[in-house]
Formats: C-alpha cells, structure tokens, sequence
C-alpha cells in the first residue's frame, strides 16, 4: 500500500534535515518546476517532491474523475502521502491552486502539519459582490471552452501569459511545454477543479502559521485576492514580492527562496 502511494504521485524523498519541507506543485506542471529553489533547502530539511495523478510522472491509471472532480481530491493524496512516509511537523509549500489544496489537507489532519506557504494563492477566481478574484465566470468558461477545443493552441497562447516576463521567453516556452506534456481529458477537469472552486468559507478553519506570497503582477491571483487571504487567514503573514507573473519560484528564484527561509526562521 505505501509503495504504491509512493509510485501513484512519484513521490521522491531527499535532503539531509529531519523537518519535512514539501513541495506540491500548480495546475500543468510537476514537481521539476521546483528544481530552481529546493537546493536551497537540500541541508536543512527532508524535502518531499511529488507529482499530482495526471500530471509529471505519476501513474495516470490511477486517475479518477470523480474523486479529482474538487480539490479535496488532490488534498487526500497529500494526506495519503504524509501518511505512507509517517511525516509530522510537515512545512507545505504550495503554488497557486495547490495552495487550497495543502490548506484543506491542513484543516483535515493538522497533526501532520506545522506552517503552509502559499506561492500565489486564490480561494477563489471568480468576481463576486465584495469579491474581487480577477476573472468574470463566462471568462472561465470561454477559458474552458477553449481548452476543450485546442488544447495545444490554449496552452500556447495562455501559458506565456501566467508565466509573464515577455522579456524572457523561453520561461514561457516552459510553462507551455509542461502543459502540453498533459493529457488533455484530465487537464481539462483539473482547469475546472480549479478555477469553479471557492474556498473562502474554509479559511477561517486553517489555524496553523500561513504564509502568503503575493507576486507584484499577475493575471491569476491579483494583489486584491492576496490581501483578502490576509485578511480571513487567522495565523498569515502577507508578503508582497518584487516578482512579478505567477510562477516566481521559476523565474524569481532567489527571491522566492530568501521570503521562506526569512519566514521559517522567524517560525520556528
């Protein structure tokens, strides 16, 4: 049973520290996105890298669409994973939609956990009355219509976008590539997974320290969705980053690295 948690997420386990630090990555991309940050942390603590099921290399026949249909899905497997490898006192660093889904792992089983970082985070997408979460729901739907119709034009014309820095393509080009290494079907409910969901109700049951990291400019999570999970995070630390685009582990590393440990040390 836990060898094949271990292969369903491909989950792999390095670094010399006893503290558990890890890394869940977003919507399109796997665990190699972290590959910029995690040395960072390699002396220190026991990193715990993994792939999502549908995503990076994990074991895409034990995709289920009923059970990925939400995050709570995604949200149990990381709990399956804490399990299998016994871990307490877990630091969760989550990008973007992983964010949610490490927070409800949290208020599941907060044994296992100690802080959760989240790296451009949303509750929720969608504009509502007092709500400002950057999208207009028929803006999610044209985006899912889409995808649905060309994944691969969708992925080329969107992924350059979320990454940002039109100055350096070639981040985008990595973006795109990781999304269109995705199988389409499970990518599509993933999108969907994500950008219908609306957690704002669960944020006030996550008690453990959080840390938000908001980039200066993204299209995905704007500056007023990083300051709202401020606001209905009882134990958060807003941190607002030079970085701009919504994937600054990938190009802001080193920024990315300093806010973490700067809040790990303070933390602890």
């Amino acid at each position: 049973m836990v060898s094949d948690i271990l292969r369903r997420n491909n989950v792999k386990v390095s670094g010399k520290g006893e503290q558990p630090i890890m890394f869940a990555h977003g919507f399109g991309c796997d665990q190699h996105m972290w590959r910029y940050i995690t040395s960072a942390f390699e002396q220190d603590y026991k990193l715990i890298l993994f792939d999502f099921v549908g995503s990076g290399q994990s074991d895409i026949s034990a995709y289920n669409s009923e059970r990925y249909a939400t995050l709570h899905g995604y949200a149990q497997d990381v709990l399956e994973i804490c399990e299998a490898l016994d871990l307490r006192d877990v630091i969760f660093v989550g990008h973007s939609v992983s964010s949610m889904t490490g927070m409800l792992a949290a208020v599941s089983e907060p044994s296992y956990f100690s802080r959760i970082v989240m790296v451009g985070p949303s509750p929720c997408y969608i504009n509502g009355e007092g709500y400002t979460g950057g999208f207009e729901r028929q803006d999610i739907e044209g985006l899912l219509e889409t995808m649905e119709k060309n994944y691969i034009g969708w992925s080329n014309f969107l992924a350059p976008q979320i990454m940002g820095h039109s100055d350096r393509p070639e981040l985008g080009q990595e973006l795109t590539d990781s999304f269109c290494s995705t199988d389409p079907v499970i990518a599509r409910q993933f999108a969907e997974a994500t950008f219908f969901s609306d957690y704002r109700n669960d944020l006030s049951r996550l008690k453990l320290p959080s840390l938000i990291m908001q980039c200066s400019e993204d299209i995905i999570a704007p500056m007023e969705v990083g300051e709202y999970l401020h606001r209905q995070l009882p134990n958060s630390t807003l941190k607002v980053m030079k970085a701009t685009g919504h994937c600054p582990h990938v190009s802001a590393p080193d920024e990315t690295i300093d806010i973490i440990k700067e809040y790990l040390s303070h933390t602890c």
